[in-house]
Order: C-alpha cells, then structure tokens, then sequence
C-alpha cells in the first residue's frame, strides 16, 4: 500500500483558475503558482495537447493483463456501490492505459489513455511517476473538461519487487478545502485489495512451480532445477553436479521463456528476449509429461522456443552435461522452467564446487528459497548475514552451512551473552583462518560494532558469518555495518509464513523416543490447529511445544487437539474479515516484514498514525 502521510496544502483555486487562463492566452503567470504546476502545464504545450479537448482517445484493443486479471473480482465487488454516486472508478496499467472504469462523474468521458502525452497533467500521471498517492483538483488539470473535477490516485505495485504495474484513481466534482480527497481511502482500500490478489496469485504460481520441480525430482539422484525468475529450486544432485556459469545460463533461459505471460500472445512478452549465450539448444520435442524424456523432433527454432511450451534440450558450459528444459505452465501461461541435467555420457559426474547441503526440515517455497540463496552465498566464505525474526532458524542454518562447507570449528561469539571483553579474539580466529560465527548481532556494544567494522574494512573476504533479529531502529555504528553485509544477506521467513512445513518439523522437534514410549504421532485435527496458528516465538516456540508433550503427556496415541495449549487449540479469531479488511490485514503484515517488526516504521510507511496501527493490530488479533 502506497501512501502519503498527509496531503499538501494546495494553493488557492480562484487565483490558480486565473493563472491557467493567462497560461492559455500567453500572458505572464502571476507570482504564487507553483513551480510543479506550471512545469505541468508546460510539458502539456510541448506533447501538444489541446487544452479544449472534446473527443477521447480512440480506445486500445484489448490486451490481456495480469494486472487487470487479478483486480477484476475486487473492482467488479465495488462497482455496484459506484453507480449511485457522483464519483468513478478507474484502473491503469503502467502506461496509462484505461483497462476499467465505473461510475460516473463531472467529465468522465471514458478517456482511454491518461498519459500526460495524450491529455496532459492528472493524479494517475503523477502518482505513476512519484511512486506514491498524489491528487489533482480543477485548475492544476490541463484539460478544460476536468476543470470540475478532483481525483486522486495511488499506484499499484508488484508484491515480489515493488515495481509500478499500474494505478488506481477515484474521481468526483470539484472538492475544495477537502484534505485528504473524499475518495482517497477507496483508492488506497482498492489498490491494497488489488496488491493482495496478485500476491496470492504468485503464491499459486510458486507452487505449481514446486509441484513441477517434485514431480520431475520424484526420481532418486535426478538432478533437477526450477527457475522462475524469483525462486530456484535445485535437488541435491543438481548442486553438486552444477557450476554457477551452468546454473546462470538456466536462469537466463527461464527468463526467454517469458516466465509469467501469457504465450499465446507474443506481443505482450516483458521485453525483448535474451538468447543463451553460446549454448545453442540442440534438439526439440512437443510438449511432454515431465516423467518422460524428451524427444527429438525438428531443427531448433529460436522464435518458437521463446514464445511457446516446447521443450527442448541445452548444452551446458563447463563440461556440465545436457539440460532437458521444460516450460511449466499455469493457468494458460509460462511460470518457469524446469531444467533435468543430465552429466556427458563419456565421463563421471564430477562436482564442479563444494555446494553446501542444507538438511534443515522443511520444503515450502518461502524456505527453499531462502535456504538455497543462503547455500549459494556460502559457497565462498565471505561474510554473510543472516536474518529474521527470533526463533526462525538462523542459528541452526548457520551451523549447517558453515559444517557442509567443511568450516568444522568455527569460534562462535554470542553478543546475547554480554560485551565481547576482546574483540581481537575475532582478528586471532580469522588470522587462523578459523570461520567466525557472531551470532545476535543487533546486541553487539557499539564499541564491538566498531571493532567489527575495522576488521570488515580491512578484511572484506573474511570468513564471518553472522545473525541479525530486527528490532529497535538499529544506531549508526550498527547501520554501517548492516549496509556492509546487505548484498550478502538473506532473510528466513516467519513459521506463519511457511505453515506447510509444520508437518515436516515436528518428528524433527521430536525428542528421541525411548525405550517403551512410541515416537509422537497427531491427529487431523490437532495438525490444522498448529498449522494455523501465528507462532510469533517461530520454530522456537514450536519445538518447545513438541518437546513439552514428548515429555510430559500421560496418554498414548496420536496428540489430540484437546492436548494443544489453549492460544493453539483455540486457533486465530474466527469473524470472517470483508475482502477491504483482508487487504489491510496483508499490508499491515507486509509493512511489518519491511521493517522489521517495527510498528513506528511500519505506520509511518502505511501512512497511519501509531495508535491506528495498535488498534487494527488488536482488531485482526496480530
């Protein structure tokens, strides 16, 4: 969600209206009008818009959009509540181009294209261009039949980067002194709403991604890979048969393929298409069933391959072998690739790097994805950061990638136990070239912090490896030392964002069963309940819980949920939230992810105050 604290104080509309009319007739502007408006109107002149434009842009033929996709079912919700009233509705892609509209109001007539090029200064042109919510009333318009109007709009952007897809405006008669516009919170309400569907939306591709990738490494030793764009799923064989230059040549093939269009429309491809380097495909098939090899058919097609399902096979640099690639697809489009490697028949299959082996339960998206960024970045021993919130693995990953690298007797360094007395122990176990593992970062004196940022600017490929929980805005020293690592980090998702791993964690929680006492098995039941739960103290909570009912329960037979404590077996609150309080709940979440847990920071960027942000964190039981 998008936002801006408060609304600017606009100028007065009286003495603006006279100054477009001077504007308009060439007379010099009075003193007063601000400099953005007037540039406004300026680049108007200079794209050459008519001022007294009466009739629409000719409208654009359809396009497909995923944008519009996504939205449709929270537009289509609101439309009714929009032909009573005097205001409109409208949704653009991010080249302004009108895909819906409903409602009425003062000059609505259903322009098609509200780029500044086609009818001059409006809030969807502005909020496009600052990223942000941004209102346009009566004069500062370009445009004579919109000198009766205000809107305002906010842009929508893509949950899994941030980038503007497009934007949302709602538009009424002429309001004057009215801070923010009336329509504004409809227009945050909505674009939020909309954000929600398409993250929802990625969240079904990713798993038919991961459905694919299990699918094809259902065979044992497969090497297999999966790619998206976003997500990289590699099987174990495949990281240790894999160079990085093999494993950048699938990623630049995931991307040709277009993931995430549409490819019965070539024209709506993201951009232009990168051919694999020097690594030609070699021979092609018909689309296939991912449990049968591919076969050979005509010549390879460039053009073909790029815009359609076919597989096709790659030779891969390195001496790595052949990759048999598979566009996966869902709901009629392009997700990813899944790549099976197969080694050169004439040679063993050598590895190629030391790739850590992350063995740590659990193989939802969210943790595959952190866990193989991790293993990636710690091929080398470079620092790298690790971090999350409390409970959330990031000791025990760190563990496991330092001992699958062969660091087998790392110092460990825990800020949490007090000030490091002699920061120069760190400088002694690297100088023997001992791995360093620093863990709670974020309770580091600032004289420790210090000494840690000297030894980063004097050995930036030291073997160190730390642990950051967000919390507190982190001071200056500490900042620094953030900034030093954020191109080496990784973040491990929350356990209430990774539910489908509960079922793996729990016989790995499990104490050791003894003698006469059966290993912990649990009824439907009770494993829905723990899978709803928010566990807000993560995998540390979870396996006190399993180790608390090993322990002490004096009935035998799968755990009943009636055994759960009371917070678990009660579940969440159970009213039904409305689609609007649904999207606000998923932005609050999402703002608190961004930064860390902090409620300031999170209010401030949703642009509510602080006590709001406490009460609607009581109303969804957060």
């Amino acid at each position: 969600m998008t936002t801006t604290e408060e609304s600017p104080a606009r100028p007065a509309l009286t003495p603006l209206r006279q100054a477009r009319e001077r504007f308009l007739t060439g007379r010099p502007l009075p003193d007063g009008v601000p400099d953005e408006i007037v540039a406004a109107w300026r680049r108007a002149r200079f794209f050459g818009v008519r001022h007294d434009l009466a009739e629409p842009s000719e409208p654009l033929p359809p396009a497909r959009s995923a944008l519009l996709t996504a939205a449709r079912p929270v537009l289509e919700r609101l439309a009714p509540a929009l032909a009573s009233g005097q205001s409109s509705l409208v949704l653009t892609d991010e080249r302004l181009r009108v895909l819906w509209s409903a409602g009425s109001g003062p000059g609505d007539e259903k322009c098609h294209d509200l780029s500044e090029q086609e009818v001059g200064h409006n809030s969807a042109a502005l909020a496009l261009r600052t990223r942000r919510r941004a209102e346009v009333h009566g004069p500062e318009h370009f445009l004579d039949l919109w000198q009766d109007v205000s809107a305002v709009s906010v842009p929508v952007l893509a949950p899994e980067n941030g980038q503007v897809l497009g934007t949302v405006t709602v538009a009424c008669g002429l309001c004057t002194g009215c801070t923010p516009h009336p329509g504004a919170a409809l227009a945050e309400a909505t674009a939020t709403a909309v954000e929600a569907e398409l993250l929802a939306r990625s969240r079904t591709t990713e798993r038919a991604l991961l459905d694919a990738f299990q699918r094809a490494a259902a065979r044992p030793g497969a090497a297999v890979v999966a790619l998206d764009g976003k997500n990289r799923l590699l099987s174990d064989a495949a990281a240790g048969m894999l160079s990085p230059g093999a494993v950048a040549v699938l990623e630049r093939t995931a991307a040709a393929n277009g993931s995430g269009r549409d490819d019965t429309d070539p024209s709506e491809a993201y951009g232009p298409r990168e051919r694999v380097g020097a690594s030609e495909p070699t021979r092609t098939s018909e689309p296939y069933d991912l449990s049968e090899p591919a076969r050979p058919s005509e010549p390879y097609d460039s053009a073909r391959h790029r815009n359609s399902s076919v597989a096709y096979d790659l030779e891969l640099p390195d001496g790595t072998g052949t990759a048999h690639v598979t566009p996966v697809r869902h709901e009629g489009a392009v997700i990813g690739v899944v790549a099976v490697v197969e080694p050169p028949a004439d040679e063993a299959v050598r590895p190629h790097a030391r790739h850590p082996r992350v063995a740590l339960a659990g193989r939802s998206v969210p943790w595959r994805h952190a866990t193989a960024k991790a293993a990636e970045l710690a091929r080398s021993r470079e620092p790298l950061l690790l971090t999350g919130e409390r409970g959330t693995g990031k000791t025990a990953l760190a563990r496991e990638l330092l001992r699958a690298r062969g660091d087998l007797d790392p110092v460990v360094v825990d800020a949490a136990e007090g000030p490091v007395d002699e920061p120069g122990i760190w400088a002694t176990a690297l100088a023997s070239d001992h791995a360093l593992l620093l863990r709670h970062a974020e309770r580091l004196a600032q004289a420790d912090v210090a000494a840690l940022n000297s030894l980063l600017d004097e050995r930036p490929d030291a073997p160190l490896l730390l642990t950051f929980t967000p919390g507190t805005p982190p001071g200056p020293c500490l900042q620094r030392l953030l900034d030093t690592l954020a191109a080496r980090s990784v973040t491990l998702p929350a356990l209430r964002e990774r539910p489908d791993d509960i079922r793996e964690l729990l016989p790995e929680l499990a104490p050791k069963p003894v003698p006469g006492r059966p290993p912990l098995t649990w009824t439907l039941d009770a494993l829905r309940a723990l899978e709803r739960h928010p566990w807000p103290g993560n995998i540390t909570e979870l396996a006190h819980l399993v180790r608390a009912l090993a322990e002490h329960r004096q009935v035998a037979g799968p755990v009943r949920r009636t055994e759960l404590p009371d917070l678990v077996r009660e579940g969440p609150a159970t009213r039904q939230l409305s689609p609007m309080e649904l999207a606000e709940r998923t932005a609050i979440l999402e703002s608190l992810r961004r930064h860390g847990g902090n409620k300031a920071r999170a209010a401030a960027a949703l642009g509510i105050a602080r006590a709001t942000l406490y009460r609607k964190l009581r109303g969804y039981s957060l």
